[in-house]
């Protein structure tokens, strides 16, 4: 019995590994197809951002989890996650990093690396909690 709980959050986390990797490609792809056909860089990112969100959303949702989608409090529970993300990383970013002496490319490493760990726990705990997760 645990083995097979073990064998299920193991899945669950490559699963979640493989959705995180990929929305990052398809972040990043977008920002350069985006800036290729004349956005400017603002623009491009948030759209860009906005559909990687919505894929997270998806792929986390129905892959990672098993859930399904359109459960509006889940939605939100999601979206609350990933803007605690977004904090996280501006205060790696732009308060902690910098109090600390750290060179940017170690804030910004920090972030990439924290930021996975935090989400999967809020999305097991929280997000997907009582629905199967």
């Amino acid at each position: 019995m645990i083995r097979a709980a073990v064998q299920k959050d193991l899945g669950q986390l490559i699963r979640f590994a493989i959705v995180g990797v990929s929305v990052a490609a398809i972040y990043v792809l977008l920002f350069l197809g985006f800036l290729q056909i004349g956005l400017v860089a603002g623009v491009a990112n948030a759209l860009a951002f906005g559909l990687a969100v919505l894929v997270q959303y998806v792929g986390q949702t129905v892959w990672t989890f098993r859930q399904r989608l359109g459960q509006p409090d889940q939605a939100l529970r999601f979206g609350c996650t990933v803007g605690l993300g977004f904090v996280t990383s501006a205060l790696l970013t732009g308060v902690i990093g910098p109090m600390l002496g750290w060179p940017e490319w170690l804030a910004a490493t920090t972030a990439a690396v924290w930021l996975p760990v935090q989400n999967y726990l809020f999305f097991k705990i929280w997000v997907y909690a009582g629905h199967g997760a």
